[in-house]
Formats: C-alpha cells, sequence, structure tokens
C-alpha cells in the first residue's frame, strides 16, 4: 500500500532519471536511503529526497567515485540547506569549467604547434596531464567550502554576541588611508566580503589553496585596483622584508607545520612599527561539543590534534613576544544557545577527526541523539580572541 505523501521506488526512479536498480545499488552502500521502508520491505521516497539525489547525481557526473560521494553528501540534510549545498555546487561547477577551459587551451596550443610542424615541449604536455587530474582537488574545494559554509553557519545564527566575528576583527584594524595589509589564510575572503574598503588601501589576501584563492577572486571580480590575490604558505610568503603596515592572521597560524617560523617570516614582512593580529582560541572553546559526540560514541576524535596547544590563548602570547613588542591578547565576548539540530550536526560532521566514520551511516540516530540533548537549548561555550603586537 502506498504511503501517503511519499513517492514508490519505481516512481522516484523515474522521476529522478535513473533506474530501481541504481536506488536499490545506493541504498545497500548506505550512500542514499528511502524515507520511509514499509513492513513488507517497500521503499518510499519524499519530495525532500530530490535533493539528495540531485548532489548524488552532480558529483557522480563531475566524476567522483561513490566512495567519495558518501564522505560528501550525508543523508538528513534538510529542506533549509540546500540553497547554501547549491551555492557550493555551483562554485564546484564553474571550478571544473575553469579547470578544463585550461585543459582546452593548452591542448589547441599543441594541436597549433603540430599543424606548423614545431616541437611540441615534454614539460607542457606533461602539465595537460596534470591539470585533468583534477578529482583530487575538486574533492578538498568541495569540502572546505562545505566545512567553512557549517562553521559560519552556526556561529552566524546561534551566537548571542550579534556583533559577529568578523565585524568585531575588522573594527580592531584600525584601517587608515595608504595602508598597505596582507592577510595569510585569508579562506574564502569572509573578513573583507561586503565592506566599502577605500581604494585608497593597498590589499594582498593569501591562502595555501588555490581553490580559496579563485572564490575570492570570483567574488571580488578581477577589476579591484586596492586588491592582489595569491596562492602562497604563510611560512613562506614571496614578499620583500618591510613590505606591509599590517598583516593578518585569522585562525591559521596553529594549521602551520612551524609556527614560529610563519611567525618570523610576518615579522619580516611587516614594516618597523607595523602590527600582526593573529586570531585563535583557548583550550575551553566549543568543549561542550566533544563531549557531546563522546557520550554518543567515545572512539569519536574531532580533531587529531588539539590546535590551541600549537597556537593559542594560552601560548600564542609566548610565542609572538620573542620576536614582537607590545603584544597584547583581546577576547571576543560570546557564547552559542543552539536549538536546531541540524546546524550543529554539520559543524561537528565538518570537523577535522573521525566523526564521518562513526556517525555517516547512523545519520538519524545521532540526530535523535543531539534532539535529546536540545531541552530546551544546548549551550556552548566559546573563547576565541585576538593577539596584537608590533615589530
Amino acid at each position: 500500500m502506498k504511503k501517503e505523501g511519499y513517492f514508490s521506488s519505481g516512481e522516484f526512479a523515474k522521476m529522478a532519471n535513473i533506474t530501481k536498480k541504481t536506488l536499490r545499488y545506493y541504498d545497500e552502500k548506505n550512500i542514499f536511503k528511502p524515507s520511509f521502508v514499509s513492513k513488507s520491505g517497500a521503499r518510499f521516497y519524499s519530495n525532500e529526497d530530490f535533493g539528495r539525489i540531485q548532489q548524488i547525481l552532480l558529483l557522480k557526473y563531475l566524476g567522483f567515485s561513490l566512495k567519495d560521494i558518501k564522505e560528501m553528501v550525508v543523508e538528513g540534510k534538510e529542506y533549509h540547506q540546500w540553497d547554501k549545498f547549491l551555492e557550493i555546487q555551483y562554485k564546484l561547477v564553474e571550478d571544473r569549467i575553469e579547470q578544463l577551459r585550461l585543459v582546452s587551451d593548452s591542448i589547441l596550443d599543441a594541436l597549433e604547434k603540430l599543424k606548423k610542424r614545431q616541437d611540441i615541449d615534454c614539460s607542457q604536455m606533461l602539465n595537460i596531464i596534470h591539470l585533468t587530474r583534477t578529482e583530487a582537488s575538486l574533492k578538498n574545494q568541495y569540502r572546505n567550502a562545505s566545512n567553512i559554509s557549517a562553521r559560519i553557519q552556526l556561529h552566524t545564527r546561534f551566537s548571542k554576541n550579534k556583533k559577529g566575528w568578523f565585524t568585531w576583527i575588522y573594527e580592531r584594524l584600525n584601517l587608515r588611508d595608504g595602508m598597505n595589509i596582507l592577510e595569510v589564510g585569508c579562506g574564502d575572503g569572509a573578513l573583507w566580503k561586503g565592506l566599502n574598503i577605500p581604494e585608497k588601501i593597498s590589499l594582498t589576501l593569501t591562502d595555501i589553496s588555490e581553490g580559496m584563492i579563485r572564490d575570492v577572486r570570483k567574488v571580488f571580480g578581477e577589476d579591484r585596483k586596492y586588491l592582489r590575490l595569491l596562492s602562497c604558505d604563510c611560512q613562506a610568503v614571496p614578499f620583500e622584508d618591510n613590505t606591509f603596515d599590517l598583516v593578518v592572521a585569522n585562525h591559521v597560524l596553529f594549521y602551520c607545520g612551524d609556527v614560529e617560523k610563519a611567525c618570523r617570516e610576518i615579522y619580516r614582512v611587516l614594516k618597523p612599527g607595523g602590527r600582526v593580529i593573529a586570531a585563535t582560541y583557548g583550550k575551553h572553546h566549543m568543549e561542550e561539543i566533544n563531549r557531546l559526540v563522546l557520550g554518543f560514541d567515545e572512539r569519536i576524535v574531532l580533531s587529531s590534534q588539539c590546535l590551541y596547544e600549537r597556537f593559542g590563548k594560552e601560548n600564542g602570547g609566548s610565542i609572538l613576544e620573542k620576536m614582537f613588542k607590545e603584544v597584547r591578547w583581546e577576547e571576543y565576548e560570546d557564547s552559542l544557545c543552539v536549538n536546531e539540530p541540524e546546524p550543529l550536526i554539520s559543524y561537528i560532521l565538518s570537523c577535522h577527526g573521525n566523526q564521518n566514520e562513526y556517525i555517516i551511516d547512523c545519520y538519524n540516530e545521532f540526530k535523535d541523539y543531539v534532539k535529546k540533548k536540545m531541552q530546551p537549548f544546548f549551550y556552548i561555550t566559546k573563547e576565541a580572541g585576538i593577539f596584537s603586537g608590533k615589530k
């Protein structure tokens, strides 16, 4: 008997333009499960299931393996989140188009040389092969974009401090006309979005991820006279000594293999009297989330390392004081009161640990567990802020 408001597997397969066999296979592999299964074993799908199958089919079209897709698309995503997923997928497709255009140009250039009976540079042909190996970089870009979106959304929606983290930092930059500014580890450029930045200011944004730099370029465009974008490691920035009035490192130094080396690079490129702003967090930051996931499965580790131990509230000052003067800490007063499970779960899945191994296959069970912990809300401590110092 058909369940009201749902589609049978045959109806759903026809509307999604796939086979029933494919639906069963995705179910068996825990990639895409029906919203309802009757006592007789009949599978039924809802309107919201079309959003998830859309994500799966798009990623499959882009060349991802089913193993990758299982990690990238989690069962149980809600309709109100689709706009964020579609934005990320749009960027993914645009990046694929850009990469394929580079491949096309390289091939055409090689063909033109052949027609003119010119020798083809072997290194150029190797570059073509390199350019076509895009799946790994696209997968990392998709994950990075998804993770950043999940983290920002949780803080934007549920923070008690309504000023916002990026606005709070921006106010402390004390920008003046004529300043030359560098941000290392800029991510998607969130600190500078929507701001009326004076064109008399020179702004350089760098990130180790070329995908992130491409995203920033798409948002800001190519015609901003004050803006320069570059992909590089903040442990080896390609700038002359005494270049910048201000260097911003927003939650990036603790990712560096050698934190002190990154700090020395920042010191080197700063002008005498120039300032550094380095954001980080303390050992109590978001600690309730760790306790939450351990209560569900004690094998879960949300991060393979405690980043605050590398550069955090407790030790960041002593690291900076080896090079900078007038080092001080300023804390961002805030906390989270979360009353919806999905944004919190998305945040948890965005972490750099092993959580997906224990949550993805039992998403609905984990969702019910999180719901029970929200009575009436789930409180989360925030302990973040900035160190500032002068050269």
